[in-house]
């Protein structure tokens, strides 16, 4: 799953309409247009796939693109927050980093969700997961206790966002 088709599903468990999507990219400094929103929003095409689309209508998603959206996302869902005296500004997203434990956290702050809302979420899209697991994945790369998010734990955690968001 690369960063395109998170975006893809993560649009529809929330039913962004193409004008909220370009908004929220906006708000979090990627400057897109509607047809470049469609660009992004289709898969990314296969070597062996015939009916991918064309190199040309598509355009991928890179890390600090979807970690862009992700922050635009808290945005409109909380609003703009100025940064306090002295607080230095978020670090961006590195390459190599894993993007599903930074979409985990980031949506968990833009929904406002609690670790039970979080856990259920989960249970919805299909695996349980303990509160201690949850905890490990939220955590920050380097602590102790961090635990990389894995592909599976991704597409559940989408699969309950559209459970719960699209009945």
């Amino acid at each position: 799953m690369d960063n395109n088709d998170i975006l893809i599903r993560l649009r529809y468990a929330l039913d962004f309409k193409n004008t909220e999507m370009v908004e929220i990219f906006n708000l979090g400094g990627v400057d897109v247009t509607k047809e470049d929103v469609l660009k992004i929003l289709t898969r990314t095409p296969d070597e062996e796939d015939e009916d991918a689309v064309h190199a040309d209508e598509h355009i991928s998603c890179s890390n600090g693109m979807l970690d862009s959206f992700l922050n635009g996302f808290i945005t409109f869902k909380r609003g703009k927050q100025d940064p306090k005296p002295g607080q230095a500004p978020p670090a961006p997203v590195q390459s190599n980093q894993n993007m599903y434990n930074v979409l985990l956290k980031k949506v968990k702050i833009a929904l406002s969700l609690t670790s039970e809302e979080m856990l259920e979420v989960f249970d919805d899209g299909g695996i349980r997961v303990s509160k201690a697991e949850l905890g490990a994945l939220l955590r920050k790369k380097g602590h102790k206790n961090y635990k990389p998010c894995k592909e599976n734990f991704a597409r559940k955690f989408l699969r309950g966002l559209t459970v719960q968001y699209r009945g």
